[in-house]
């Protein structure tokens, strides 16, 4: 069954694989990382203000924001490090995708800002001018008052949004309560990206997220900081309604992020995808009070789980408190006003609509989400936002440093180490030493597996240092084999037969082998969860191989040898088996085992007298019954060599000495007590004889 099993479990691997090259993006072979393959080489320069110092707590803070943020795409062995003490270097392995180095690029702060217009993505200026070339007239309603319109249209030459209240929130969904006990969630515009989480993972920027040092804002200061009805003279100025005019979210240079804007007063945005252009106030919560964004699916009125998916939100105390006050004020209100948007790198990623007061720090952000759009979001928010605004200074193709030729020395020098480990077993061994190569020849296999799978569904890319990590596990997979093979031995030793031997070898085996690879299991562990870069690439290996190890030995050497002890060649201890007695040290009077040898109670070790006892007490007989009936076995034996005419006259009721040991290794109980009855009465023939050549003599 351990055989099936373990067949079973590497055929599923393979068709996995299998399935995974034809039908998906599977490989034959694992992906390469930086050091072996190349990659892409990107390089952040900090945005500050002219005389603005950068700490390296600041730096090293970016580093590791970022590194978090390309793990949680599923690339490993990033490379990601300072240069000098202002930039940042990140090295990706191969030809990382889009939405990869758009993580990487998209490196400011993440805040949340309430919402006073949203509008067209066109400039003013080319609105206008594909009216006239059409011969459309503007005429829309944007929600505002009509003294707040006439000011805006006198401002812009036209009016600032379309569809008014009927409209759905543009750039995202809707805010519900995490347990679906709000408002059922109304589709996005088709214009506007699928609605998305509300906050951000912690990041390490002060609670106005880059805002200018005289701001007196604290987490303790009651929100909203900023209402668009009553506050409209703080947005509705010349300078912020010129920019909302002029700016063209269309264009891509237009939404490239980077920007450092203002957290204590109005400010204009585009939405991340570009079609939707916004007036946001100051900044109301920073994504350092988020403590968690998932993708799910959303729950109904009634809690129940739907098939539209969802992002979930949890903030922390402190963010709790805010988002229960800012969704206070909102809900209810007409659009854009119960709106607020979550801006990351000066860019608006989702602008949802409040349908509930949030007043436990959990909420669930609902639209027209795929499942991958809503984990990508999710990625974003939870991953957090650094504490400065970075810039792609440059961005460049890199060849391996080590290369194709260090691999092939490496494997070579794997090779090497795992043919010394086989001839040794062969040595030490003999026969048995197939047993060693067999298993790791199938431990080699599912290692191999293992690892297309991790990366082609886990994005995982093999180092130099991840096959020093698959040589070394595998090598001291060889340990467990030969603590297992030794044990075996001992018992031999202490007179068992090799059946017996396997099994108790095996029970005390184990539990070192288990011990040895928890010890390893834990090292790999924690060098995984301390270590960074290639170094967590040993330690995955590693980790990985000493799980196979563990499954070999379960699954493959023991029932592989429970088979071989069953065979000829090793039951009889041949001298090519490993397991011949005599080459193991054992004099023939001490060892019963291959050999079916009876050996004196002062010449048993203490294991075989309480291995006798046992056997004695499962038969029914006491220790004195056994004892009569190995003194009656020996007499006989003695009889046979010393007696004359008398013995021969005897002999056919003489059990022969093979017949004597045989009784007792293993007769019935009414077949020992019948042959020590014949030996006791032998004894007595053999005493009456002896008396009566006395009697002549004299």
């Amino acid at each position: 069954m351990r055989f099936l099993w373990l067949a079973i479990i590497t055929v599923a691997l393979a068709a996995i694989i299998a399935g995974g090259v034809i039908w998906s993006n599977a490989t034959t072979t694992p992906k390469l990382a930086l050091d072996l393959e190349g990659g892409t080489s990107i390089i952040l320069e900090p945005q500050v203000s002219e005389g603005t110092d950068i700490s390296k707590e600041q730096l090293d803070q970016a580093v590791a924001i970022i590194r978090q943020r390309v793990d949680s795409t599923g690339v490993s062995e990033a490379e990601i490090s300072t240069q000098g003490d202002r930039n940042i270097v990140v090295n990706l392995p191969g030809n990382p995708d889009e939405e990869t180095r758009n993580l990487v690029r998209s490196s400011a702060q993440l805040v949340f800002r309430r919402v006073a217009l949203v509008g067209d993505p066109r400039s003013q200026e080319q609105i206008q001018k594909e009216q006239e070339s059409s011969g459309e007239e503007s005429g829309a309603d944007d929600g505002l008052s009509d003294e707040e319109r006439k000011r805006l249209e006198d401002l812009t030459g036209a009016d600032s949004q379309g569809d008014g209240e009927d409209q759905a929130p543009s750039g995202g969904g809707d805010v519900v309560d995490a347990g679906g006990s709000a408002t059922e969630t109304d589709e996005a515009s088709e214009a506007s990206k699928p609605s998305e989480s509300e906050s951000s993972d912690a990041e390490e920027s002060d609670e106005t997220s880059g805002s200018s040092e005289g701001s007196k804002v604290t987490d303790s200061t009651p929100r909203p900081l900023f209402d668009p009805e009553k506050d409209a003279s703080e947005w509705q100025t010349e300078k912020i309604i010129k920019e909302y005019s002029e700016l063209d979210c269309t264009n891509k240079k237009n939404r490239t992020g980077g920007q450092q804007q203002p957290s204590d007063e109005p400010v204009v945005s585009c939405s991340e995808d570009g079609q939707a252009k916004y007036i946001l106030g100051p900044v109301e919560l920073s994504g350092d009070h988020l403590a968690d964004a998932n993708a799910g699916y959303a729950a109904g009125a009634n809690g129940v789980q739907t098939n539209t998916p969802a992002v979930n939100l949890s903030f922390d105390s402190t963010g709790r408190e805010i988002f229960k006050q800012i969704t206070s004020d909102i809900t209810g209100k007409q659009q854009p006003y119960n709106q607020f948007a979550i801006e990351l790198d000066g860019l608006v990623l989702s602008a949802p609509s409040s349908n509930a007061v949030i007043t436990d720090g959990n909420a669930q952000i609902t639209g027209n989400f795929t499942l991958d759009s809503a984990q990508t979001l999710a990625n974003q928010l939870k991953n957090g936002s650094l504490p400065l605004s970075f810039q792609v200074q440059s961005e460049d193709q890199i060849s391996p440093t080590l290369g194709s030729n260090y691999l092939k020395i490496g494997l070579l020098t794997g090779f090497v180490g795992l043919l010394l480990v086989v001839v040794y077993s062969l040595l030490q061994y003999r026969v048995l030493g197939l047993v060693t190569v067999s298993s790791l020849v199938v431990a080699g296999v599912l290692t191999y597996l293992l690892l297309l799978l991790a990366s082609w569904r886990y994005g995982y890319r093999l180092s130099l240092a991840g096959v020093a990590g698959i040589i070394i596990g595998i090598g001291m997979a060889a340990d467990s084999f030969i603590v297992y093979f030794e044990r075996v031995r001992d018992e031999l030793r202490s007179g068992r037969n090799l059946l017996s031997a396997v099994e108790v070898g095996w029970n005390r085996a184990k539990r070192t082998i288990y011990a040895s690879k928890a010890v390893n299991m834990l090292a790999a562990v924690i060098l995984y969860i301390l270590a960074v870069g290639s170094v967590r690439g040993f330690a995955f290996t590693l980790g990985l191989t000493v799980i196979i190890d563990v499954l070999i030995v379960f699954l493959f050497t023991h029932p592989m040898l429970q088979f071989l002890a069953r065979t000829k060649f090793f039951g009889e201890g041949h001298p090519m088996s490993g397991m011949d007695p005599r080459l193991l040290g054992v004099k023939p009077a001490a060892y019963r085992g291959a050999l079916n040898l009876s050996i004196d109670d002062e010449d048993k070790s203490p294991e075989a007298k309480r291995r006798e006892k046992a056997r004695l007490r499962k038969a029914g007989m006491t220790a004195e019954d056994g004892s009569d009936t190995t003194a009656a076995a020996a007499a006989a034996s003695e009889s046979e060599e010393t007696s004359s005419d008398t013995t021969k006259a005897a002999k056919p009721k003489t059990a022969k000495p093979k017949a004597a040991k045989t009784a007792v290794g293993g007769m019935t109980i009414a077949e020992r007590k019948a042959a020590a009855r014949r030996a006791e009465e032998e004894a007595a023939a053999e005493d009456s004889a002896a008396a009566d050549g006395k009697e002549d003599d004299k």
